[in-house]
């Protein structure tokens, strides 16, 4: 026996209940920048997602709130703004930029700091 009470045709479409739709699928927009968003972070697209379009969505939105940049060989260097910054002191201070500076972005930012005009 069941405590629970038994209505026969509750959920029926007569009765105003809502039809339960199949996932809609991706789209194609929504597949490419997934695709890209995984080889930026690292991840596994899952293929259970793709088929989904609210489940790739969520599968976005926690991958762009948790970014995971990928290691490069050039992470090292140093920006381009810091290159130029350097340069401008390096010609008010009349002085020349150690090579290595030119390929560690800490050494840089050290010998920035340590001859910046005051």
């Amino acid at each position: 026996m069941s405590f629970e009470p038994q209505f026969p045709g509750l959920f029926t479409a007569e009765q105003g209940a809502l039809k339960i739709e199949e996932p809609r699928p991706a789209t194609e927009k929504q597949l490419a920048y997934a695709r890209a968003l995984a080889l930026r972070t690292g991840d596994r697209l899952p293929e259970t997602v793709l088929n989904n379009r609210s489940a790739l969505s969520a599968w976005i939105e926690a991958r762009k709130l948790a970014p995971q940049p990928v290691p490069s060989r050039f992470s090292a260097y140093p920006s381009s703004k810091q290159v130029a910054f350097a340069e401008r002191i390096a010609r008010i201070k009349r002085r020349s930029i150690p090579r290595e500076c030119f390929q560690d972005k800490v050494m840089m930012s050290k010998w920035i700091d340590g001859n910046k005009p005051r």
